[in-house]
């Protein structure tokens, strides 16, 4: 069955920035290309880190009282640190949580999830930055056409099942909704097609109508 991956998704044409850049060239990079957040690489292209614009706001925050949270958690301690920063090596997260191109869609999720992260750089074997990938893009597999969702259910799911039960199931697909009906002679044969027909592509749901013979002795 055909998966999506983070390469089939991700921004190859990545704006990032040297340790040196300096802070106000940061946030014109922001402006100029409407994103907040960038990678911060060294001169072979290996990600060091990633600034975002939470990390440019304590320059805000500290900027009428230096002082202020000097006796803060480390969280106020680090905030103010990044607020006398001058370029990207003083104010980016680092050391930067990164993925392979070749990783899975549901890989890229758990990472952004577990770090609470909106963005992830993608990177090679060498650590080189190949592109980035954020949560809306993991969202581009809903945009798959309902027949090619269809096409793979039917080829793919249902070809696993014996051809007497496959050619009793028809599939209709609507909206990324998945409509299975029709009949199958063993209960058993039903959850492995339901589980499989989830994990499918741009499926949003499963919504299964098929019986089976077990049903129709209880009928």
């Amino acid at each position: 069955m055909g998966s999506w991956f983070v390469a089939d998704v991700m921004t190859t044409d990545v704006i990032s920035v040297y340790q040196d850049t300096p802070f106000k060239q940061i946030v014109d990079l922001f402006e100029a290309h409407s994103i907040n957040a960038v990678p911060v690489i060294d001169r072979d292209r290996r990600v060091l880190g990633l600034v975002s614009s939470a990390d440019l706001l304590p320059k805000i925050e500290f900027a009428a009282d230096r002082n202020l949270h000097l006796f803060g958690d480390r969280q106020h301690r680090l905030a103010r640190d990044k607020a006398a920063g001058i370029a990207a090596a003083d104010l980016m997260t680092a050391p930067a949580t990164t993925i392979q191109p070749d990783a899975t869609l549901v890989r890229a999720a758990n990472l952004m999830e577990a770090g609470q992260r909106k963005r992830l750089p993608v990177v090679d074997r060498s650590g080189r930055l190949a592109g980035i990938v954020t949560r809306d893009d993991l969202l581009k597999v809903f945009l798959r056409g309902d027949d090619a969702i269809r096409q793979e259910v039917v080829n793919e799911v249902l070809g696993g099942l014996p051809d007497h039960d496959r050619n009793q199931i028809t599939v209709e697909v609507d909206d990324g909704v998945v409509a299975l009906q029709g009949k199958v002679d063993h209960p058993l044969l039903l959850a492995p097609v339901i589980e499989t027909a989830e994990a499918v592509p741009g499926v949003v749901e499963v919504l299964s109508y098929v019986t089976t013979d077990e049903d129709d002795l209880l009928g």
